[in-house]
């Protein structure tokens, strides 16, 4: 009886493991791992994917509200080329890079100062004739090319664990890539994808300012703001998304080199389409920046009136 009871309660054991540990995967691996998890099926390894201010999601234009608190973040650092190398790492779902020094970002209507931890990318995959769009979030139903996230956690704390436990404890920069011209700013990045192919490898790459990488400071005045998720498991809540509309250029060649790693090892599928689908807005609002805001049509026609009124002052 008890060697029973011992078996059911290790089938149980193993049981819950499988639903807790579950494997997590893209859409994109399921032909060559069906019983892996994909985006629709993740609340089944981890409940929290399930939640109601979950990640990316579509921003639909005419729904945002204005916020004048939404000045320019303040980007500390962001300029500097650190000593230390980066890592750069192929953790079986993305490109991660961890960073050697921490460019902080306030202001904005952040509340506190965050400093960056890592950036990743999120892409698509090269069509017979064209590339299809791999970014997360979408802006009126358009997606572009790629996402780059950059993500920070509060300047007081000492890793993302500890910064989970607040509810205000990460934030993340989220920029479009689309398909102009090369950009010769991610070179460095680019070579060494040919060092990170498969699951688990991991290289050093020379630092460079992380504004290089970014759209000019001028132009980030224009941005959206919402509450969210991290957009894979555990699908955290609690995470400031600051999703910028200008975006970065890459040409369609360096695009393309990303879907050359692997989501595992040798002979394994190519890392494409890792992209969560958009998640329900629900009750949440989109928040607009006050660079982006035109002048209300009113005041526009109000200046038209006082301008013909000074003219036709000056030639009576």
């Amino acid at each position: 009886m008890e060697l029973l009871f011992l078996v059911l309660f290790s089938l149980h054991i193993l049981k819950t493991e499988a639903v807790v540990g579950g494997h997590w995967c893209y859409q994109s691996q399921k032909y060559e791992q069906p019983h892996c998890e994909d985006p629709r099926q993740w609340h089944l390894a981890v409940t929290t994917c399930k939640g109601n201010k979950q990640s990316p999601i579509n921003i639909v234009t005419r729904n945002v509200v204005y916020d004048k608190s939404l000045k320019p973040l303040d980007f500390e650092g962001y300029d500097v080329k650190g000593s230390s190398k980066w890592n750069i790492e192929n953790n079986g779902h993305t490109v991660k890079v961890t960073l050697s020094t921490s460019p902080k970002i306030g202001g904005g209507g952040l509340g506190r100062k965050y400093k960056a931890i890592e950036f990743h990318l999120h892409w698509g995959v090269q069509g017979v004739q064209q590339y299809l769009p791999g970014s997360e979030h979408s802006i009126d139903g358009e997606k572009q090319a790629m996402e780059l996230h950059v993500v920070h956690i509060r300047e007081d704390v000492s890793g993302i664990t500890e910064a989970k436990k607040n509810a205000d404890g990460v934030a993340v920069l989220a920029f479009f890539i689309k398909i102009e011209e090369e950009n010769k700013n991610y070179a460095t990045l680019i070579n060494e994808l040919e060092n990170i192919k498969y699951k688990g490898q991991r290289a050093q790459m020379e630092p460079l300012p992380l504004s290089s990488l970014l759209p000019p400071e001028e132009d980030l005045g224009r941005y959206y703001r919402y509450k969210g998720s991290l957009t894979t498991p555990d699908c955290h809540e609690g995470v400031i998304w600051t999703v910028f509309e200008k975006p970065i250029e890459l040409s369609i060649s360096q695009i393309s080199q990303f879907s050359t790693v692997h989501f595992d090892g040798k002979n394994s599928t190519y890392m494409v389409e890792n992209f969560r689908p958009v998640q329900f807005l629900n009750e949440r609002k989109v928040y607009w920046s006050s660079a982006s805001t035109l002048l209300p049509t009113a005041k526009v026609l109000m200046l038209l009136l006082m301008l013909t009124y000074i003219l036709s002052s000056l030639f009576q």
